[in-house]
């Protein structure tokens, strides 16, 4: 890869670093893109100590997580609970586009990486999905409560729940965010709808 095409990528992915997302981290301060992919990769990370992800090529899955919402540096950010299928093809097709510009071996890596990400067969790309969706709960229940929109009460407790189903680990993990939440919200005078965990 010659050094332009190098500058020219890292100038696209920087784009996340102002990329708003729709939590809070502090008054004033949206999170960004960026600012969930890096704790993503580092989430991955940490689990390299842990007997269940002996298995797990992490390395992958950091990998995964830094490049899994890439996407959105052509579209921004849409909340999932706002995100149509149309604007998920939308996003895909740019990030291909862009990615099919890369030089190999670069181009086929990530597409392969993106490939098996949206397949989600593998236990690498199930760890990064399950990462994923936690690393977006934590982050909810370290913001004040008062950026949370009505529906997120309710979501906080059931967002992402089936894919920690691929490891007894993340179930554990799961669980002490949701007393967490459950905590958050006990805390200001709100109790989640009937059914919600």
């Amino acid at each position: 890869m010659n050094a332009q095409k190098y500058l020219n990528i890292l100038s696209v992915a920087a784009q996340l670093k102002t990329t708003p997302r729709h939590c809070w981290t502090e008054k004033d301060r949206r999170e960004s893109v960026a600012d969930h992919c890096w704790r993503t990769a580092l989430m991955a990370m940490l689990l390299s100590g842990e007997a269940a992800f002996r298995d797990v090529d992490l390395d992958k899955v950091i990998r995964m997580c830094l490049i899994h919402d890439l996407g959105e540096s052509f579209t921004g950010d849409i909340p999932c609970f706002e995100k149509t299928e149309a604007e998920s093809v939308t996003e895909e097709t740019l990030l291909d586009r862009w990615v099919s510009d890369f030089p190999e071996p670069t181009r086929t890596e990530w597409r392969e990486l993106l490939q098996e990400m949206e397949e989600q067969k593998t236990d690498e790309s199930k760890v990064y999905k399950a990462l994923d969706k936690l690393e977006a709960l934590i982050s909810h229940n370290e913001s004040d409560i008062a950026t949370w929109l009505p529906n997120e009460y309710d979501l906080q407790l059931t967002y992402g729940k089936a894919n920690m189903e691929c490891s007894s680990w993340f179930g554990e993990l799961r669980e002490a965010v949701d007393d967490w939440t459950l905590k958050k919200i006990g805390e200001n005078g709100r109790k989640p709808e009937e059914g919600a965990l």
